[in-house]
């Protein structure tokens, strides 16, 4: 059946256009293709921090964020760190310091990214609250989960993220997506995922793990 699906062109399921090689094997990645592109990290309430002046000892130290936002250092006060990159955040420490300190060299790393994350919920062998590491995907996060379970509606899918203030709601198909009719779409700090039920199933898989030999059709009504 693939094999003549893809004599029939770019029609074959997939994007349109798509092109098919003559290759036995896919060519391997390049180093660039490894690597997962950045995406600005922005502090926020409860990430730890590794904070480190060179030559200064006393100035270096773990710190956390609290709960308003912000951290405290010696010489250099409190600082609302919230919603600052790690770039930015270094580059107000090290200001605050030059008054103090000649030529200070700040150095920050991430220790817990506490404050990233987004949540699964619904038909996934693993619902619960992640962590965004790198780019995450629609994709990654529900491999994340431990991936879709035998009742999820894979063409059910939910993204839901507030921007600016504003609440959305956005409709997947997981196998569309797989197929490459559309990008995998990325998944940001905060989102909730749902991943739908198919109750038709479920109903049939408690009949049938309930039952010996079918004899009949078994019809059952689902109501909304």
């Amino acid at each position: 059946m693939l094999l003549s699906a893809c004599g029939s062109g770019p029609e074959f399921v997939g994007r349109p256009g798509l092109e098919f090689v003559g290759e036995q094997t896919m060519p391997a990645p390049t180093r660039e293709d490894l690597l997962i592109p950045d995406r600005p990290y922005v502090i926020g309430p409860s990430d730890k921090l590794s904070i480190s002046v060179f030559g200064i000892p006393e100035l270096s130290q773990s710190v956390q964020v609290d709960t308003t936002g912000t951290i405290a250092l010696p010489i250099a006060g409190s600082i609302h760190a919230s919603g600052m990159s790690v770039e930015e955040l270094t580059g107000e420490i090290t200001t605050r310091l030059a008054s103090y300190v000649r030529d200070p060299r700040v150095t920050i790393n991430l220790l817990d990214a506490a404050s990233q994350t987004f949540s699964v919920d619904g038909q996934v062998a693993a619902p619960g609250v992640y962590p965004i590491v790198g780019r995450m995907s629609l994709m990654r996060a529900i491999a994340r989960a431990a991936s879709t379970t035998e009742f999820a509606k894979e063409d059910f899918v939910i993204v839901y993220r507030t921007s600016g203030g504003q609440q959305y709601a956005a409709l997947y198909d997981l196998r569309a997506i797989r197929a490459g009719m559309y990008e995998d779409p990325e998944i940001y700090s905060n989102d909730v995922i749902y991943v739908g039920e198919s109750r038709a199933r479920r109903v049939f898989k408690d009949v049938l793990s309930a039952s010996g030999l079918i004899t009949a059709p078994i019809i059952a009504v689902l109501r909304r």
